[in-house]
């Protein structure tokens, strides 16, 4: 009995793998024979050439001097502005202008009204002026110092006061000297 199981177990296997077989032969077509067809023609006409990459060129470094090309955050506006100043005052024999190449002392950050003259001393002959100023330092004043924010530069230092001389703008694009000074607080 298992011999003949055996053999309708065989006998099945055979026929499932003819069923098998035919219903493949049956998928295949000539339906696909012309995309084939094309496929084989443009893989023989088409023997491209691929261009090769460009060569970079490095690029040189720069190195940027103030002093040649000027301040890059102002505009060309005010660049023509200040050009335009300049060569009215040149044209007006120079004109009076401020220092604007020197280094700026320190109470210079502050305007003239806030600063106070707590007192004087002498040194050497020289008298010098002690002056508060807003951040709480006691700063020592000789004459050719500079105050406030209007580049006014000490011309005399007496017991009750500072004299100085200040530059400040017409409002015409020049400059004129006004006389200002800070007498002691006490």
């Amino acid at each position: 009995m298992s011999s003949l199981w055996g053999a309708q177990q065989g006998a099945k296997r055979y026929l499932s793998i003819i069923v098998t077989m035919l219903a493949l032969s049956g998928c295949s077509s000539n339906e696909f024979e012309d995309l084939r067809a094309y496929i084989n023609e443009v893989k023989a006409t088409s023997k491209g050439r691929i261009e090769p990459l460009p060569e970079f060129v490095p690029v040189e470094s720069f190195s940027y001097s103030v002093d040649d090309y000027g301040d890059p955050f102002v505009s060309w506006e005010a660049k023509a502005a200040m050009a335009a100043r300049a060569d009215q005052q040149s044209s007006q024999g120079g004109g009076l202008q401020p220092d604007l190449g020197r280094r700026r002392e320190p109470l210079e950050s502050f305007p003239l009204d806030t600063l106070r003259m707590v007192g004087t001393m002498e040194r050497d002959g020289q008298s010098s002026a002690l002056v508060h100023s807003p951040d709480g330092l006691v700063s020592r004043i000789v004459e050719g110092n500079y105050l406030g924010q209007n580049y006014g530069q000490v011309v005399t230092v007496s017991p009750d006061k500072i004299d100085l001389i200040e530059i400040v703008p017409d409002g015409l694009g020049s400059w004129v000297r006004r006389p200002a000074s800070l007498a002691i607080v006490e």
